[in-house]
């Protein structure tokens, strides 16, 4: 996606982390051209400091996007995907595995939940970083209960894993 939407942008940093903050947040830019967070309007003014940028780049970017059909194609189609349970697991009593892979390694999704599975946990949410938005995207993956920590070795052996946490 990253490479239909960056050469649209590649003379305007401003504009480019805003389209970036835009896709990270899961906002999507309606046909009247406002900026959702589903069906919450959000402020120029909001997003602009949120994205670190004068509030003119918002609207800049917007034109930009309205303007193009293949962007505008895009930035209709972008929900955000819900809230990540990720800092409440424990309060939750979930568990809670982070894996900092290789980007574009085949199968780590795969054997990292069927490795759960095995274990009969069931996992409540998996969310995959990613690597063009994040310097380290990570796999995360919140459990019904927590995964013991004799499973780190298992996650490790995954091909094109480089880093686990468990807690």
């Amino acid at each position: 996606m990253w490479d239909r939407v960056k050469h649209k942008f590649e003379k305007f940093p401003a504009r480019m982390g805003v389209a970036r903050k835009i896709v990270e947040l899961g906002l999507r830019v309606g046909e009247n051209g406002k900026i959702y967070c589903g069906d919450v309007e959000i402020n120029d003014v909001a997003l602009a400091r949120g994205a670190g940028v004068d509030r003119r780049s918002i609207r800049a970017t917007v034109d930009v996007i309205m303007d193009d059909q293949e962007l505008a194609a895009i930035f209709r189609n972008i929900f955000p995907a819900g809230a990540l349970l990720k800092n409440v697991a424990s309060d939750l009593g979930f568990g809670v595995v982070e894996i900092e892979a290789q980007a574009g390694t085949p199968g780590i999704l795969a054997t990292a939940t069927h490795l759960i599975s095995e274990e009969n946990i069931s996992i409540r949410q998996a969310h995959a970083g990613d690597p063009e938005l994040e310097e380290h995207p990570k796999l995360t993956i919140i459990t019904e209960k927590p995964v013991k920590g004799e499973m780190f070795n298992k996650f490790l052996k995954i091909p094109g894993v480089k880093r686990v946490s468990i807690y």
